[in-house]
C-alpha cells in the first residue's frame, strides 16, 4: 500500500471513530427522557384499595370477572382449592390476575386444567399457581399478580399491582 492510501486509511479511521463517537453521544441524549416532575427518591405509586370480591362469593377453578385498579383493567380472581404463591385467604387459595397480556395486550382465559391463563395472540401461557410465571411463548414478562388482603368479613381488598399493566407506563391513571 503506498504511503498515500496508508494516510487515507488512518484519517478515514480516525474521522468514523469520531464521528461514530459523536453520533452516539447524540443518540444517548435523544434516548434519554426527561420526567415533566421528577418523582423524589423512594416514591412508591399509591395503589387504591378496592372491595373486589367477597371469599363466599369464590368457586374453585371458576374464574370471576373484576376491574383493578380502574375500570380500564379486566382482571380475574380465582380460587384455587390449595395454597399458592401470593394466595390469601383462610386456605391462602385465592389469587388475582390482569387478563390483559403482557406481550400485546390481548384478552386471555383462564384454564383450569392446567391452571393457566393463556393468549390467543402469541400463545403466551402464565402459571396462576406460581405468581403468574410465564411458562411458554412470546412473552417477556409475567402475568401482573393483584396484592389483595382478605379483612374479617371475607372481604377481598386489592392493594396493588406486583408488574406493570399492558400499554401503561403507570397502572394508576
Amino acid at each position: 500500500m503506498s504511503r498515500k492510501c496508508t494516510r487515507l486509511v488512518a484519517l478515514g479511521r480516525r474521522q468514523f471513530l469520531q464521528g461514530g463517537a459523536v453520533a452516539a453521544a447524540g443518540a444517548t441524549a435523544l434516548a434519554v427522557p426527561v420526567p415533566a416532575k421528577a418523582a423524589p427518591a423512594g416514591a412508591r405509586l399509591d395503589y387504591p384499595s378496592t372491595r373486589l370480591a367477597n371469599v363466599a362469593e369464590l368457586t374453585v377453578d371458576q374464574p370471576l370477572d373484576v376491574l383493578y385498579p380502574d375500570a380500564d383493567a379486566p382482571g380475574v380472581l380465582l380460587k384455587l382449592g390449595q395454597p399458592v404463591e401470593g394466595g390469601v385467604g383462610p386456605e391462602r387459595d385465592i389469587v388475582g390476575f390482569t387478563v390483559i397480556c403482557p406481550h400485546k395486550g390481548y384478552p386471555m382465559a383462564y384454564v383450569a386444567e392446567d391452571r393457566s391463563m393463556n393468549c390467543p395472540g402469541h400463545y403466551s401461557r402464565f402459571d396462576v399457581e406460581k405468581g403468574g410465571q410465564q411458562i411458554w411463548g412470546q412473552a417477556t414478562a409475567n402475568l401482573p399478580q393483584y396484592i389483595l388482603r382478605v379483612d374479617d368479613k371475607g372481604d377481598i381488598h386489592a392493594e396493588g399491582l406486583d408488574e406493570l399493566l399492558y400499554g401503561r407506563l403507570s397502572n394508576v391513571l
